[in-house]
């Protein structure tokens, strides 16, 4: 008995309270409100390059879920979650999904009917504007310095784009 107790020796340290207002809170956010870090970027590579150390733990999950009373060792600084809410866990999304369907069967058709009738008249109008972009496209050259540029009449129909010929 005389091992354990000497192997689990009490260290007291001193540690940054950053005070959260509702919990669980994710790791790189509390390394945000500390200002350890500069942004949410820095503090997620930080995260992801192991110097990050939750409660004696090297973390590398970006999104860990922090509670009241984790520690969080960074940068030889320590930082202590304190939270007064209680646990809150995010409401399930299903519940939502299945409101989404009764709400599309007690729609009527008309607003389908406009939407396909937009979008007849936009892909018309993309067809006209192209039209015209080739009729004034064909056959024009630019002259610029001893280099001559020549739009060809063909295009490549998959992207669209014509092709340019140098001479």
């Amino acid at each position: 008995m005389s091992q354990s107790v000497d192997d689990q020796q009490e260290v007291e340290i001193e540690a940054i309270g950053v005070e959260v207002d509702n919990q669980p809170i994710e790791l790189y956010k509390v390394l945000k409100l500390a200002n350890a870090v500069s942004g949410g970027g820095e503090a997620k590579h930080v995260i992801a390059e192991g110097y990050v150390v939750v409660n004696g733990e090297l973390e590398a999950r970006k999104r860990r879920k922090l509670y009241d009373g984790d520690l969080i060792e960074f940068n030889q600084e320590y930082y202590l979650v304190i939270c007064d809410a209680p646990v809150t866990e995010p409401i399930e999304r299903p519940l939502s999904a299945e409101k989404a369907p009764t709400k599309k069967k007690s729609t009527s058709s008309a607003p389908k009917a406009k939407k396909s009738q937009s979008k007849l008249s936009q892909s018309s109008s993309r067809q006209s504007n192209q039209k015209k972009a080739k009729s004034n496209s064909k056959n024009k050259t630019t002259h610029k310095a001893a280099d001559v540029v020549t739009v060809d009449e063909q295009c490549d129909h998959e992207s669209g784009r014509s092709r340019i010929r140098f001479f």
